[in-house]
């Protein structure tokens, strides 16, 4: 089983989530909050959402996409990890701009998630065969 897709994706994703930690750091030197502080101005305090919920997200994703890739298809699951990735970046600039444009690459990233728990479900099932 070579889940290559699915594993370049997976590089990808913690590629996306390092710059989300290193955009926190870069603003807690920027604006002078000092760790362990998690208070600042609202621009840190975005970023810090972002990587958040990124984080709350990434619970759910990593699981839902190996497990598509393991029992439905390693194309299947990379390619809606990459409209995982596209939604979640999507999410992150529109956050890190202002809060209340964020939902776009949240509803986008969710969508993908749930799409990748049902290839799972279809690849059990026998559906996908």
């Amino acid at each position: 089983m070579h889940l290559q897709w699915t594993s370049w994706l997976t590089l990808a994703v913690l590629c996306m989530y390092v710059w989300n930690v290193m955009t926190v750091g870069r603003l807690r030197m920027k604006l002078g909050v000092k760790a362990p502080a998690m208070d600042g101005p609202p621009e840190f305090l975005r970023a810090i959402r972002v990587q958040t919920n990124t984080v709350e997200q990434m619970v759910f994703f990593f699981p839902a996409l190996w497990l598509c890739a393991i029992w439905a298809s390693d194309i299947l699951a990379a390619s809606l990890g990459v409209v995982w990735l596209v939604g979640r970046i999507m999410y992150a600039l529109a956050y890190l701009d202002e809060a209340g444009k964020r939902s776009t690459g949240f509803l986008i990233s969710s969508l993908a998630a749930v799409a990748l728990s049902l290839g799972t479900v279809a690849g059990l099932t026998g559906v996908m065969k």
